[in-house]
């Protein structure tokens, strides 16, 4: 039998930078890795210090799908961490649904609500490792977990099921099937159907058609799983 493609590994810019800088950043804690990623631009992109995947240009699938994908899961209440610089959320229409943007990097959330800020709309600082987080029927968890080590993925997943959220929709990489611990601020691709996360088949997936190096990672996806879904091992116990 055909064994599936599975693009190339190729390494990436937030993992060039994070080698380049790994001796500084190891020595601080989570926020603080992130403020000093955000306040350095690590990630070194022109257009946004939350990096080249939240560029006009590499969200234009996104921005097209993620409405009618919220619809399908029912959203009026969607929760975005982390949100990051909201540049290209900003060009989403959510029409009928309140947005609560997240950050754990506090001069961002800052910004956000200044700029963006109304009636629909807030931003928040929360680490989704350890925060009560707000009602919501959507938690958009893009570009986040694939920075996380596994003790802090376990931590987030924990916290979110003790929340009222009723679904995750966050970044995967179906069918790669090479998971790997890292450390917390560096990069890695991870396929949540395989070990060690084993999630059940997903609600919805959003295939992002990334273009980053070449297209080694065009299989890049936003999916979807029920709260209520995620094996037990991972929400238990963090």
């Amino acid at each position: 039998m055909a064994q599936p493609h599975v693009p190339r590994r190729v390494t990436t810019v937030a993992e060039r930078k994070f080698a380049e800088h790994a001796g500084e950043l190891s020595k601080l804690g989570l926020r603080e890795r992130f403020e000093r990623i955000y306040a350095t631009n690590l990630w070194s992109d022109p257009e946004t210090r939350s990096g080249v995947e939240s560029s006009l240009d590499s969200t234009g699938v996104l921005r097209r799908e993620l409405p009618k994908g919220l619809s399908q899961l029912g959203a009026r209440v969607l929760l975005d961490v982390p949100c990051g610089d909201f540049a290209w959320m900003s060009r989403v229409d959510l029409n009928g649904v309140d947005y609560i943007g997240g950050d754990i990097v506090p001069p961002i959330v800052a910004e956000n609500q200044r700029r963006y800020g109304g009636e629909s709309r807030r931003f928040i600082d929360v680490d989704l490792t350890r925060d009560s987080l707000p009602d919501a029927d959507v938690l958009l968890c893009r570009d986040c977990l694939v920075h996380l080590s596994y003790a802090n993925i376990h931590r987030v997943l924990a916290n979110v099921a003790r929340s009222d959220i009723r679904y995750i929709l966050m970044t995967s990489f179906p069918g790669r099937g090479d998971n790997q611990d890292i450390e917390d601020g560096n990069w890695r691709p991870l396929d949540f159907g395989a070990p060690p996360f084993s999630f059940p088949s997903p609600r919805l997936t959003i295939v992002e058609e990334c273009e980053e190096e070449g297209g080694a990672y065009a299989d890049k996806s936003l999916v979807a799983w029920s709260v209520a879904e995620i094996p037990p091992e991972w929400t238990r116990g963090a």
